[in-house]
């Protein structure tokens, strides 16, 4: 679990291609300091696994299906990126609860000189965008400033943009987008058309009821 709070601007170093997957080499002396083999580090808001660590840079796998829903495939030597180590238990929630399971990516539209940045989204993903609601950009938790069916905006500070790949991306640009999780569990206790499991829809109910009369 992390908190869409960036600890550092990494570096892919190299990318190698293995068979329906890839392995990155990214430079990271922040998020690598005391970390191990197995554990976990967000990657543009991706949770990938360290398979191999030293020298302030670490080596992770990326299968197929990340490579796909992500715009890890995009990443060549040379390319920045977004670096968090998960949150440790009892600390800060500085931004929002973050997988760093990514639902699908967008694409930069416009950004301004004030910080305003809007987003392209896929349109099944709209209704997890809410206006003063959350949303996690290439790994950063954001702030949504204004909903639309096919779009968001979100407002950077100059931090964000100094700290974070957000600073350097252009209008064309793909980012990855984490909804809040918290919106896909109410949809799913609210789905089924209101069902929840082990109870009986109306017509089953009154069914029922038809045969205890009976």
């Amino acid at each position: 679990m992390f908190t869409g709070i960036i600890e550092e601007l990494g570096e892919v170093v190299a990318v190698e291609d293995l068979p329906g997957a890839a392995r990155f080499r990214l430079r990271g002396p922040v998020v690598t300091d005391g970390v191990r083999y197995g554990e976990s580090i967000a990657v543009n808001g991706v949770c990938l696994t360290v398979v191999d660590t030293g020298g302030g840079e670490f080596t992770a796998d990326v299968i197929a299906e990340t490579l796909n829903r992500s715009s890890l495939g995009a990443l060549t030597v040379g390319s920045r990126v977004n670096l968090e180590r998960p949150m440790a238990l009892g600390g800060r929630l500085d931004g929002h609860l973050v997988q760093g399971h990514v639902d699908g990516t967008g694409t930069i539209t416009e950004r301004t000189d004030d910080g305003t940045v809007a987003v392209r989204l896929p349109p099944e993903l709209s209704k997890y965008i809410v206006e003063k609601g959350s949303i996690t950009v290439d790994g950063v938790s954001l702030t949504v400033v204004e909903a639309g069916d096919e779009h968001f905006t979100i407002s950077l500070i100059p931090t964000t943009l100094g700290m974070t790949t957000l600073g350097i991306k252009q209008a064309g640009d793909p980012v990855n987008l984490e909804v809040d999780i918290l919106a896909k569990y109410v949809e799913r206790l609210l789905g089924h058309n209101g069902r929840t499991r082990g109870s009986a829809s109306g017509d089953e109910q009154a069914a029922n009821a038809e045969k205890a009369v009976r």
